[in-house]
């Protein structure tokens, strides 16, 4: 399970160094590999280790790519994924075509996400953050929210 938010650079060439807290349990699972794409509803990145991506895959393949929503989810999260091997270093390339989706700078923010990580700009993260407190304050909670207590 990914959790937390760790800020991380990008280098020149696009790698970023997994934290070490993340790197045992992603080489044990998946031997490091990984597959990167776009998220439909934010400017980030969604980052999975292969063995999850493989289930999400198996979910777009039961979707009909003659009903044109259906076909438009997997054209853009299967067009857009990527492999991403970490190395022994511990870094990951992220392809240019994704960098620049997310519109990530040097500083990015890798945001675990139970089965996944989210990989945002620092900068939109944050604008992000603030959006979502404010929105909690100003919307009803839903009835599976108004339940859940911390």
């Amino acid at each position: 399970m990914f959790r937390g938010a760790t800020m991380i650079n990008l280098d020149n060439k696009g790698r970023l160094a997994v934290p070490t807290r993340y790197r045992d349990l992603l080489n044990e699972g998946t031997q490091g590999q990984m597959v990167c794409t776009i998220d439909l509803h934010q400017p980030c990145l969604l980052l999975y280790p292969l063995s999850e991506w493989e289930v999400i895959e198996e979910k777009l393949s039961y979707l009909s790519s003659m009903n044109p929503l259906e076909r438009r989810v997997q054209r853009l999260l299967l067009g857009h994924a990527s492999e991403c091997q970490m190395d022994g270093s511990g870094r990951l390339l992220i392809p240019n075509t994704l960098r620049q989706h997310a519109r990530l700078s040097k500083e990015v923010m890798l945001v675990g996400q139970f089965n996944k990580f989210e990989l945002w700009d620092v900068q939109i993260w944050y604008q992000q953050i603030k959006e979502d407190v404010d929105a909690e304050q100003l919307q009803p909670l839903s009835e599976r929210l108004q339940n859940f207590s911390l």
